[in-house]
């Protein structure tokens, strides 16, 4: 990765560590589904969204952020580097039952299991390319770009609040969501 890069992601972040978190405690309505309000996994393949963002622009790195969410794999992008990722909160998309659940159960969705998403560090000059490219491509209508690359901070990961505050992201320690696959 480079100094000035971009980061996108594909989708909201969270859906299916909080889905599967919250039908384990029996918190999940079935009802939802018909009024828009379901909490799902975003379970699904990255095969045409792949292909749609390499075929876009110059991609860097890819991942899905499965394990620990989007703040603990864009901590192994950076990790023992020179680099920094500084991401701004309001950017990052979180569905509103996803931000429930996790307010209910006392979670971040930036910690949260995404199986359906995926993080591209991206050319900045081909970052709008690239995101429209994800954005025109089913499972990537959400797609948002959520940071940037910076040496501010050499091998953290920081966000901007809402608020106008700045804290890090540390990478998690433990599990939030054990491993089910």
């Amino acid at each position: 990765i480079r100094e000035g890069d971009r980061v996108l992601l594909s989708g909201s972040a969270g859906c299916h560590g909080a889905a599967v978190m919250m039908a384990r405690a029996g918190l999940v309505r079935t009802d939802s589904a018909k009024s828009g309000n379901a909490l799902v996994s975003d379970c699904a393949p990255l095969t045409k969204l792949s292909a749609a963002a390499l075929a876009s622009g110059t991609i860097r790195l890819m991942r899905d952020p499965t394990r620990g969410g989007v703040a603990t794999t864009l901590n192994e992008f950076v990790e023992n580097g020179p680099f920094c990722i500084e991401l701004t909160e309001a950017a990052i998309p979180v569905d509103p039952p996803v931000a429930a659940a996790c307010d209910l159960l006392g979670l971040d969705p930036l910690y949260c299991a995404c199986e359906g998403r995926m993080l591209a560090v991206v050319d900045s000059k081909d970052a709008d390319r690239v995101l429209d490219a994800l954005r025109s491509t089913p499972g990537g209508e959400q797609a948002a770009c959520i940071g940037v690359v910076t040496r501010s901070r050499p091998g953290c990961v920081l966000v901007t609040t809402r608020l106008g505050g700045r804290r890090l992201l540390p990478k998690l320690s433990g599990l939030q969501l054990p491993r089910i696959c």
